[in-house]
């Protein structure tokens, strides 16, 4: 079913441990930092820093980080020049995998990504090989104490909405990403408390595995989400 990850959930879960709020500070500053270099310093004329900011917010993130990465960005204050990448392939069990980088060394990045696909069986390939498998769209991820699915259908009528679903107690709800800022608000004024809401890649079927090879396949995400240049990570496993 489109828009439901397992990984995605587990992934969202972990983020509460004070080691991934770091690595998570890290990658938001990274891309307030090519933001504010691509569109401009000033959220209130950046849609996409707008987000970012929002985001460091909903982080816990102190302001004083995404400012001191804005003025990176801008250029003044010195900085790194971040570049990205993405990279597919399939993982154990034969998931597909996309692996978005940004870095400011493409030769680490990919000598660091393909070191760990060939150590936990994995394999890279070609850019298309997997990512036909996917699409981008926005995704939020909250609970809600009092509301149904039926409640949530009715108060999003308005949007494109492309499912609804609810994983152990979290509601995930995917829709066209340019309509998410307005899902966003309109989820805000319910009885909704929003974890997380952004863009992502979401597979257009999952697949099931084992046991076995599922814990095979989260150790492998997990390892590639702790490597320093890697951004996002995506699969298609249920």
């Amino acid at each position: 079913m489109s828009g439901h990850s397992k990984w995605k959930t587990i992934k969202h879960k972990k983020a509460a441990a004070d080691a991934q709020r770091s690595k998570l500070f890290t990658k938001i500053i990274k891309e307030i930092t090519v933001a504010a270099r691509t569109g401009g310093g000033d959220p209130v004329h950046n849609a996409t820093l707008r987000s970012l900011i929002e985001k460091a917010k909903e982080a816990n993130m102190p302001m004083d980080n995404a400012v001191r990465a804005i003025k990176k960005g801008t250029g003044e204050l010195p900085g790194v020049q971040y570049e990205n990448h993405t990279y597919e392939g399939y993982g154990p069990a034969g998931v597909a995998i996309i692996v978005e980088v940004l870095t400011d060394n493409r030769n680490r990045a990919i000598s660091e990504v393909r070191s760990l696909f060939t150590r936990k069986g994995a394999s890279l390939a070609e850019n298309g090989a997997v990512s036909w498998m996917f699409e981008r769209l926005g995704v939020v991820r909250g609970s809600s104490a009092t509301l149904t699915e039926d409640q949530l259908v009715e108060a999003l009528l308005d949007f494109d909405i492309k499912n609804i679903s609810l994983d152990d107690d979290m509601w995930i709800i995917t829709c066209d990403p340019h309509a998410l800022p307005k899902v966003k608000e309109a989820l805000k004024a319910l009885d909704f408390k929003i974890e997380e809401a952004e863009a992502e890649l979401v597979s257009k079927t999952t697949v099931e595995v084992s046991p076995n090879q599922e814990q095979q396949v989260f150790d492998f995400l997990s390892a590639l989400e702790e490597l320093d240049d890697v951004q996002n990570v995506y699969s298609n496993i249920g």
